[in-house]
């Protein structure tokens, strides 16, 4: 009997931790490798449940942790909301954010266009600590573990990547490139990845910050990577798409749209297969292996926020205003739901909740009703 108990409570447990999982999208693909893949199931339909209004429009990625939603605006403030759009605390950077915040244990780190970086109580909204970056933060701050102990990493437009201390935001290391970093790092733990404004692909080593290596590309690098064994897939300022090997360093494959419109979105991958959009109004799914397109998806608008990929599905947000819901496996149009506002903010999605921003200043919270 003692045995069957015990067997249940680590079920209960099991169960609890998948539920805690599915209600939290922590950073700004959901994972520190950026895939952009969350475990939840996509209702068939959805609706706008609330909105809420800052002073000004939003740029930053939502994160959803601990029933809290944590954003950044060009207004100057990181804000958390309640999960039914109840404002719980803002925070005042003096410069706008258009970096999408990072969670991790009651930790919410963001940078600011000052190149300021802060960390506040995800709880009270107090500040904790604060870091000066020479140049804007533009991208997303990415969580590190190294020898069991949490840090993040922040790029700048100071050229450099730099890695803190999640509790106190001391200086671990600091990598320098040749320009501007203005996507997040990806990373398995071991070695960091981020493309740069001097057309390279810089592999970091993540206990030291020494650079390994990098690879060259035609042009600049907005869009980040995302991660899959020892390779990395990106997309460039002139409508290339890659696929890189980080042990051999080598371009594995690429795609050049005849357009050369760029990729400023950051790619999901799921399934061997990597989803994206592009400026030229398109969704693209790539075969992981060959780079083969698989299929396109036209929109009415310029594509820079970044598909989420859940049970095969993927919901990708354009500046058109929609909302669309397609299948992974044909991008076939399954639903959409007209915002009627630019949309460049990338969703956060969780087991209840769809929450983007928008250019008119709004989180908004859709769901089933």
């Amino acid at each position: 009997m003692l045995q069957i108990i015990k067997i249940l409570f680590i079920l209960l447990a099991l169960n609890l931790k998948a539920q805690q999982n599915n209600s939290c999208w922590s950073n700004f693909r959901g994972d520190s490798k950026l895939t952009g893949v969350a475990s939840v199931v996509i209702p068939e339909k959805f609706s706008l449940l609330w909105s809420y209004k800052t002073g000004s429009d939003i740029k930053s990625s939502p994160v959803i942790c601990d029933n809290t939603i944590f954003v950044g605006s060009t207004d100057g403030n990181i804000y958390a909301l309640s999960t039914a759009g109840k404002l719980l605390w803002k925070y005042h950077t003096v410069a706008g954010v258009e970096a999408p915040p990072l969670y991790s244990n009651g930790i919410v780190v963001a940078g600011a266009m000052d190149g300021m970086v802060y960390a506040i109580n995800g709880k009270t909204g107090k500040l904790i600590w604060k870091y000066k970056t020479d140049g804007q933060v533009s991208g997303s701050a990415n969580l590190v573990t190294i020898k069991n102990k949490k840090y993040v990493l922040i790029p700048s437009y100071d050229y450099a990547l730099h890695c803190l201390n999640i509790t106190d935001g001391k200086l671990v290391w600091k990598c320098e490139t040749d320009n501007y970093l203005n996507g997040a790092p990806a990373t398995d733990n071991k070695r960091a990845v981020i493309g740069g404004c001097d057309a390279k692909i810089h592999i970091i080593n993540v206990e030291n910050g020494k650079e390994t290596g990098f690879v060259e590309v035609e042009t600049y690098v907005a869009s980040s990577s995302v991660l899959n064994g020892d390779k990395a897939y990106m997309g460039d300022y002139y409508g290339n798409f890659l696929c890189v090997n980080l042990v051999k360093k080598k371009i594995v494959w690429k795609y050049s749209n005849p357009q050369t419109s760029p990729f400023i979105a950051s790619p999901a991958f799921s399934k061997d297969k990597i989803v994206i959009g592009s400026h030229d109004k398109k969704v693209y799914c790539f075969d992981a292996l060959s780079g083969k397109i698989l299929w396109t998806t036209l929109t009415q608008g310029k594509i820079e926020s970044s598909p989420v990929i859940s049970n095969n599905k993927v919901i990708i947000c354009s500046k058109d205003g929609w909302i669309r819901v397609l299948s992974l496996l044909n991008g076939k149009e399954l639903y959409k739901y007209e915002l009627g506002i630019p949309i460049t903010s990338s969703p956060a999605v969780t087991d209840k909740l769809i929450i983007v921003g928008a250019a008119d200043g709004k989180i908004y919270g859709l769901g089933k009703k």
